[in-house]
This record gives structure tokens, sequence and C-alpha cells, in this order.
């Protein structure tokens, strides 16, 4: 019988959460990097982005990130421009809700990001104006 060599497989791996993002230094934007939410995950490591400088553009998972950084429609991320495409970001960092919520605080996101909420709730939000949810359904009438 084979002796064990390893501690096991990729399977031991995944399932370990070291807690390594516990507590990290928060990353500013320099030049050439523009902070933005996720609109809509497009597969294959892209998404749309709304970058906070008012423009939608196409976003690239860096491949040092794939597999690794699951990004989901909502997350707030760190983009760097590209020089000869406009409309074209790699995304590069990506932040929790609460270094979001620092970021908000510092005052390098502007005051109508949302923090943590999913495209179904922007898009509910945008076509209820934020109001009560009010059906047309009178319940007298029954």
């Amino acid at each position: 019988m084979p002796k064990p060599k390893g501690k096991g497989g990729k399977n031991r791996r995944r399932g370990k959460g070291d807690g390594e993002e516990s507590k990290r230094e928060l990353e500013f934007k320099e030049d050439g990097q523009e902070y933005a939410q996720v609109v809509k995950m497009l597969g294959n490591g892209r998404c749309e982005c709304f970058c906070f400088d008012g423009v939608t553009r196409l976003g690239h998972i860096r491949g040092k990130m794939r597999k690794k950084v699951w990004i989901t429609a909502g997350d707030i991320v760190l983009v760097g421009k590209r020089d000869f495409q406009d409309e074209k970001v790699d995304i590069v960092h990506k932040y929790s809700a609460d270094e979001a919520r620092n970021l908000k605080q510092y005052g390098e996101l502007p005051e109508n990001a949302r923090i943590n909420e999913t495209v179904v709730d922007m898009a509910m939000a945008d076509e209820n104006g934020g109001g009560d949810d009010d059906l047309g359904i009178s319940f007298d009438d029954i």
C-alpha cells in the first residue's frame, strides 16, 4: 500500500476559510484607477461596471483574482482604466461591505453609492421610486 505523501488534495485547501481577509489595509485609488460597482455579470470573467465617474464600462477580472475572489453584482470594486480602450477596465481589487462603508465615510465614494445591494434591489428602487410597494389592490372591494 502506498505511503501518504501529502495532507490532502484541492478539496482540503478549498474548505478552509483561513480568515486572511479579516483585517487588511484599505486600498485607495491612484491615477489611472477608478471606483466602480458591478451591475451585471456577463460570464467568462467579464462584467458590466458602473464607474463612479458616470460611465458604464466592460470590466474584466484579472487572472490573479479569478477563482479566488468571487465577484457578484452589486460589489464595489477598484478598476484600472486602460490607456488604449476607454470602454474597458480591469478589476484590480474587490472591497468588502465594511471597506466600502469606510470609503464612503472618507468621501472617496459618492453619497448615492449603494453598498451591499444586488441588481434586483437597485431595479426595484428605481421602478418604485424608492417608495412603498402599492400594487393597486384594494381589499375593501372583496
